[in-house]
């Protein structure tokens, strides 16, 4: 019994209509679905990825407006890398320039070329060389041949190399190669299946803007899930129960070296309540938050033609920013 890869990554972010702008209109990933923090619905839970936001391509954030400034460090996810083709990485510098974005330069890592950038809170990213089995988003502002497929992996700074390289091996991840201070597990999937662990000293994490908050992996369904959570707590994590997150099941637990994990369900997935075709376009809501629709709407900034037009609306400037436990 292995997980077969990252299901999605979920980071802290400022404004959302500035994540929108930059992970649809700049990345080109599509915005499918906007919901709200189920623990703190005075903020949103954007997911960005492919056509679907299939598994392996999701990346999600919790925008708190005018939130505490983060440090990746020690404890945290300190990198989200993702694929793309080979020989695009020229392209993807001078797009990314274009927009104002800081990059970083271009390096080698296990055989494949590697573009660093930051996106506008700091949030450390990747572009890999590489193939997977996902298919880009046909409708996005970048050409296929360039755009982005799905997750190529994380990279995990531990405060317990050891212990946080025992968890991954139990997960299903094999250890791969190893390069300085860094050390690669692999998945046995499709996509999305690299978590490189690092191995020298830094700083302790401060949670906040520009950091990973969690990092989910991929498992069928609820019954492999049940089965993952007894797995799990024989091995002496502290498993949460499982929390029903609409697009998926979830269970939690925060693994030795300090990253909070996630074990994540593959369905009933985004369009289990918009069509293909109007995914993200409306603010969607679990039964159990209905009634309050209308002041949920209150306290939200306006996203409506952000993606579509390049055009920033207003923010409400009481966004409130806490700690975030969806």
């Amino acid at each position: 019994m292995n997980t077969t890869g990252i299901h999605h990554v979920t980071a802290v972010a400022g404004d959302p209509t500035e994540s929108v702008r930059f992970y649809a209109d700049v990345l080109g990933l599509r915005l499918v679905k906007r919901t709200v923090n189920f623990d703190d619905t005075h903020t949103y839970h954007l997911y960005f990825g492919d056509e679907t936001g299939s598994p392996g391509t999701a990346m999600t954030f919790f925008p708190f407006g005018e939130g505490r400034p983060g440090r990746p460090g020690r404890g945290q996810a300190v990198a989200t890398s993702f694929v793309v083709p080979a020989g695009s990485l020229d392209y993807w510098r001078d797009r990314l320039e274009s927009h104002d974005v800081t990059v970083g330069e271009e390096g080698e890592r296990f055989g494949a070329n590697v573009l660093p950038f930051e996106d506008g809170d700091g949030q450390p990213l990747e572009l890999v060389e590489g193939e997977t089995s996902v298919e880009p988003w046909a409708d996005g502002p970048v050409p296929e041949e360039y755009a982005l497929r799905g997750f190529h992996g994380v990279t995990l700074q531990s405060a317990n190399p050891d212990a946080t390289g025992r968890v991954l091996e139990l997960l299903g991840f094999e250890r791969t190669d190893e390069a300085g201070d860094r050390m690669r597990y692999v998945a046995d999937g499709d996509r999305a299946t690299v978590v490189d662990l690092l191995t020298r000293e830094s700083p302790r994490g401060r949670p906040g803007v520009g950091t990973v908050h969690h990092v989910a992996f991929r498992v069928p369904d609820a019954e492999t899930q049940t089965e993952w959570r007894e797995k799990l707590s024989e091995a002496g994590q502290n498993v949460t129960p499982r929390k029903d997150r609409q697009y998926f099941e979830s269970i939690y637990f925060r693994e030795p070296g300090g990253v909070l994990l996630e074990v994540a369900t593959d369905g009933p997935g985004f369009t289990a309540d918009e069509s293909v075709e109007s995914l993200g376009s409306d603010l969607k809501l679990p039964p159990w938050l209905a009634e309050d629709r209308d002041r949920i709407e209150a306290n939200l900034p306006s996203l409506d033609g952000v993606a579509e037009t390049g055009t920033e609306p207003e923010v409400d400037a009481g966004a409130e920013t806490g700690e975030v436990s969806d």
